[in-house]
């Protein structure tokens, strides 16, 4: 068995681990990422990077490129629901692209197209990607190294540190034996992609509820969107049956989306899935020899989206404590680890507090989810801001938006 020796190694080439392995390789460290998939395809991960997401492309130096690869500025959000007129919605319009400065807005593209802009741009700073990869060990430690097998060929590499980017169901994370804790799910969210659909505005992302249903539009290029519907976790056998993706498809004829055909008679264009959506976290995701980033760290529940973002945030802050200096050790970590977990946390509130909003309520919930609404989009400060955070990064609003007592109010009696 041959052994090889590099700085790092990074475990699962995906959107954290190939944008961290870019950033470190372009610095002149040397990096060996293995990702076990042999090529990257839909798996209906998400695909919708939010304004502060966006703004950690710019700051890693990959925006233009992902442009540039088939990704979409999303520049406005229009509240198609229930209880809110479709003219009303288009008129009250929620812009994106004027919320953080130089940031053109939110960011819609395909994750396999994520995927590999970000590791060719790895590969092109000098990093080295090997595909088709399977771990068969790991040590960590004050001498880690990782064992893999590839093509019925065995391989050792020794390295410095050993980065966990490999998913939810991380290996590393879980030979390193980090507890991941979660919180109960409360709705399915299923997504598909589509092709064919007509006249919908570029740059224009919907979410809203009618009925029993929470409906997303994110359009991506040329008629294409990826979709997504989330219903009550207690009806998760919905989209069963042999014909699920047209049962998903018709969830979408509702009056709150205008001239709704166009999406509705849409053409499916990859798999349609659905999974349960809960909050992860760890409680910590650094320990000697190892650092854990993206969903092999914990994960935001994607009914709100953040994955993207927070992948990106994750690869940014480690790169710049790895390229501060030579020192390695899980001290100098700190200052990830701590912002990550409160970051964490935050965002777990504010998706408690959107589901809180959308979910269905019973006969009374076109007033009752008004009444919501309302409250969230400017009638309580303290729930706008936490609102604003989905949006703008969960920093950017004060410690009392995150107070227990803030999500008492929405739900208290009107």
């Amino acid at each position: 068995m041959s052994t090889e020796q590099v700085d790092v190694v990074v475990v699962g080439a995906g959107i954290a681990g190939s944008a961290l392995a870019r950033t470190l390789a372009r610095a002149g460290v040397s990096v060996l990422a293995l990702e076990r998939s042999k090529e990257y395809v839909d798996h209906v991960r998400g695909e919708y990077m939010h304004p502060w997401g966006v703004a950690e492309t710019q700051r890693l130096g990959v925006h233009d490129d992902l442009i540039a690869a088939g990704g979409s500025d999303i520049v406005r959000f229009v509240g198609y629901d229930e209880v809110v007129a479709p003219e009303e919605a288009d008129a009250t319009a929620f812009p994106l692209d004027t919320l953080l400065p130089g940031v053109p807005g939110g960011m819609s593209i395909g994750h396999p197209t994520s995927c590999r802009t970000l590791e060719a741009l790895a590969v092109g700073a000098g990093a080295e990607v090997v595909h088709g990869a399977e771990v068969l060990d790991m040590t960590f430690g004050a001498t880690p190294s990782v064992t893999y097998q590839v093509d019925s060929t065995e391989r050792r590499v020794d390295c410095r540190v050993v980065v966990g980017a490999d998913g939810r169901e991380s290996s590393v994370r879980k030979r390193l034996g980090v507890e991941l804790h979660r919180n109960d799910p409360r709705i399915f969210l299923a997504g598909m992609l589509v092709d064919e659909v007509r006249d919908w505005p570029d740059g224009h992302s919907s979410i809203g509820t009618d009925g029993d249903s929470m409906l997303y539009v994110f359009p991506q290029r040329e008629g294409t969107a990826r979709l997504y519907l989330g219903f009550s976790i207690e009806d998760k056998t919905r989209l069963a049956g042999r014909d699920k993706a047209r049962t998903f498809l018709d969830s979408f004829r509702v009056e709150a989306i205008p001239d709704n055909a166009r999406v509705a008679d849409a053409v499916p264009a990859g798999p349609c899935a659905a999974y349960p959506m809960f909050d992860s976290w760890t409680d910590s995701p650094v320990a000697e020899g190892v650092v854990l980033v993206g969903d092999a760290a914990g994960f935001s529940d994607p009914t709100i989206g953040e994955g993207l973002s927070v992948a990106l945030r994750d690869a940014r802050m480690v790169g710049d404590i790895m390229l501060e200096d030579d020192d390695w050790a899980p001290a100098r970590f700190d200052s990830y680890s701590e912002e990550r977990a409160e970051r964490m946390r935050r965002l777990r509130f504010c998706n408690q507090v959107y589901t809180d909003a959308h979910i269905p309520l019973g006969p009374d919930r076109v007033a009752e989810r008004r009444r919501r609404l309302q409250l969230l989009n400017g009638g309580d400060p303290d729930l706008f801001m936490s609102i604003a955070a989905m949006a703008c990064g969960p920093e950017v609003a004060p410690e009392t938006s995150f107070d227990p007592s803030v999500r008492d109010r929405l739900l208290a009696p009107a």
